[in-house]
């Protein structure tokens, strides 16, 4: 998947163009279940995220204070097994100077991903990959794979 990402062209600051990709209603629904969800018991956080439309697997941990995106969670797919350490962040959008992109997040059975690190948007990582506390996921993790850093990158 390595960063696949659908690109719109914006003139001036693209995410005050952020209406013509997310509805508004959803978004404010997102918002508020997104925040409520923060701090919810792990099985009624799964659901609160399946509700949204993320594809939330059999058994997996979502720890405390993980921020989903707010306006694409329909794009995140966790699977089996997986767990998110706390505080992590998974974004399915993000702007540059001229461009609003979105993607797809696939986080694979059984990785494990450690507290306090972002996930950009087209980002796949593998089955039992493994991410460090504090990195920040640019490109796709290999199944197996551990990787550490800004950005991430496979350590030995």
């Amino acid at each position: 998947m390595d960063r696949d990402l659908e690109s719109y062209s914006h003139e001036g600051n693209p995410l005050l163009h952020w209406r013509e990709h997310a509805s508004f209603l959803r978004t404010t629904v997102n918002i508020v279940a997104l925040q409520a969800s923060k701090y919810l018991p792990l099985s009624v956080k799964n659901r609160v995220l399946s509700v949204l439309g993320a594809d939330i697997g059999e058994s997996c941990g979502i720890a405390l204070g993980v921020q989903i995106d707010i306006f694409f969670p329909e794009l995140i797919e966790i699977e089996d097994s997986a767990t998110i350490g706390y505080g992590t962040t998974i974004l399915t959008h993000e702007t540059t100077s001229d461009e609003f992109r979105k993607g797809e997040v696939r986080i694979g059975e059984e990785a494990l991903i450690g507290a306090n690190s972002t996930v950009l948007p087209g980002v796949e990582i593998g089955k039992g990959a493994k991410v460090a506390a504090g990195s920040v996921v640019t490109k796709d993790v290999e199944p197996g794979e551990f990787v550490a850093g800004i950005p991430a990158q496979p350590v030995d």
